[in-house]
């Protein structure tokens, strides 16, 4: 939107360049003076250590959503499926915040449909203003997948995406940091495909949000983003694959997300509905695992964790380049 006021005056990438600093800059601003609107914590006996978050602003994702989305539009080159994408993850962090806010957290199955409703609606979007070729990087193969085919396969990404990625978020810095480097890894890898550039520029947006809420999130942590930021950022990072035309490499660059919090889900998963006990030995999310039994530290964690993506990343991004 500014583009087209300012455009006569300053070139589009001075204009991009203000956008990722204005969204860094009120994302700080809001968490250092509007924190305490925010929902309290009321810590969870399940997680280890849950405790420790009791009583820590919570739900902070509202903020860094809001100003996102809000910079997106206003210096981005906004089309009607980037605007569909932007309502999306808003909705999602929307169904998160009443979460968090909640005095009774809502039940799975609640959750569960929302998280259908996005995944639908992304699905939709995607196939009727996208191609649906991928590319299996790995092997550099390109095949076009049948859009019903295509759009059902949407649904598992996004809902996974959401998923894990809101099960990774219990350790100080640890979601945030995840996001980070694997946004960044996706900004790459979208550089190197020469893929749209328009949205290639709504990741480095979030990525300065994330990056203003780590400031305050890094251990010990004074706030936290809740669901209402673990959702939206797992739905965004699931539309940012997509947008890559290589959705698969996901697994890659999403890997560590992927099996700390995904482990949780398949486990729950099996013993809920197969009766079965299995990874009896293993604390889900993995986090957890390694702070219990590991004696690892916070830091050990987040920094370890961290570790292991960039290498996953750098890994996909060669493959993108060879």
């Amino acid at each position: 939107m500014i583009n087209y006021y300012l455009g006569s005056y300053i070139d589009e990438k001075t204009v991009f360049f203000l956008g990722v600093v204005f969204a860094m800059i009120v994302t700080f601003l809001f968490m250092l003076k509007l924190k305490k609107f925010l929902p309290k914590d009321q810590g969870r006996d399940f997680a280890f250590e849950g405790g420790k978050s009791e009583g820590k602003a919570r739900g902070a994702g509202i903020y860094f959503i809001f100003i996102y989305a809000f910079s997106v539009l206003m210096f981005a080159n906004v089309d009607p499926e980037m605007c569909i994408y932007v309502m999306l993850v808003v909705f999602a962090m929307l169904t998160g915040y009443f979460d968090d806010a909640s005095r009774n957290p809502w039940g799975e199955y609640k959750k569960g449909f929302f998280d259908l409703v996005i995944a639908v609606l992304v699905a939709v979007t995607f196939v009727m203003y996208n191609d649906t070729k991928v590319t299996l990087e790995i092997i550099d193969f390109t095949f076009k997948i049948h859009p019903v085919v295509m759009g059902i396969l949407i649904v598992i990404l996004v809902w996974a995406s959401i998923n894990v990625t809101n099960c990774t978020d219990g350790v100080d810095g640890l979601l945030g940091t995840l996001s980070v480097i694997t946004l960044s890894g996706i900004y790459i890898m979208n550089n190197v495909l020469k893929t749209e550039e328009n949205f290639t520029y709504t990741i480095l947006i979030m990525i300065a949000v994330i990056l203003a809420y780590l400031w305050f999130n890094a251990t010990p942590s004074t706030i936290l983003m809740g669901d209402a930021g673990s959702r939206a950022i797992g739905l965004f990072i699931a539309i940012a694959m997509l947008k890559t035309g290589a959705p698969f490499m996901y697994l890659l660059v999403a890997i560590v997300m992927i099996v700390d919090g995904g482990l949780g889900l398949i486990k729950v998963s099996i013993i809920r509905f197969l009766k079965v006990q299995v990874l009896s030995n293993i604390r889900t999310p993995i986090h957890d695992h390694v702070r219990k039994n590991k004696d690892w530290s916070n830091t050990h964690t987040v920094f370890r964790f961290a570790l292991i993506q960039i290498l996953a990343c750098a890994v996909a991004i060669y493959f993108c380049m060879i």
